[in-house]
């Protein structure tokens, strides 16, 4: 199974659009995740055109339509695999990667996929991946945007796609 992961949007405040690069690598996937900060319920009804998608709120998603159908956690399985999304931007812990742990660390999940600092990560921690997709349309201090594409198998593999705004 392969899935799309995305996080930190803020369309149309730091982007116009989703960039082509997320739309081209997203056609083949069999689900979005969407960490939070979204802005635009516009840009959930893109991505479900590509795939069914799976979101959760982030601190900037202030829009009453997204607050009404998203939660600030979310736990799902997908290919036997439990993931747990949040954005990570609860006070629970000093860094992003603390307060996304935290958020699941009485939920027995394989995988916990978190935004919030837009600072790509991937690695297992106890076990658990880890996975920050970044941002594909704020980069901030990094060098690329970037999102992520994980793969569903006989192991939890995820891996970022990093790209140049053309």
């Amino acid at each position: 199974m392969k899935v799309g992961v995305i996080s930190d949007t803020h369309i149309p405040t730091r982007a116009k659009a989703l960039p082509r690069e997320v739309l081209q690598a997203f056609r083949d996937v069999d689900y979005i995740i969407h960490a939070g900060d979204i802005t635009s319920l516009e840009v959930l009804d893109e991505l479900a055109e590509l795939a069914p998608v799976i979101a959760v709120c982030g601190n900037i998603d202030r829009d009453d339509k997204l607050r009404a159908i998203l939660s600030d956690k979310e736990i799902v399985t997908l290919n036997g695999y439990r993931i747990g999304i949040t954005h990570g931007h609860r006070r629970t812990g000093k860094t992003t990667l603390d307060r996304a742990m935290k958020c699941f660390e009485k939920d027995g999940v394989d995988c916990i996929i978190f935004g919030h600092s837009h600072m790509p990560y991937c690695e297992f921690v106890n076990n658990i991946l880890m996975f920050n997709p970044g941002s594909p349309t704020d980069k901030r201090k990094n060098e690329f945007f970037s999102f992520g594409i994980m793969e569903l198998d006989d192991q939890i593999k995820a891996e970022h796609i990093f790209f140049k705004k053309t």
